[in-house]
């Protein structure tokens, strides 16, 4: 039953986490802070 199942899953794990992480690198950073209007009086 072993053969190698603990292994493989492991490196599919591996695999998918590097290539979210190569996803991750490339998305735009969100800008989370509040937008200010100019004129504080609106």
């Amino acid at each position: 039953m072993a053969d190698n199942f603990l292994e493989r899953h492991r490196q599919d794990y591996e695999e998918r986490k590097a290539a979210w992480l190569r996803k991750k690198k490339h998305l735009p950073k969100l800008n989370k802070g509040i937008q200010k209007p100019e004129d504080e009086s609106l």
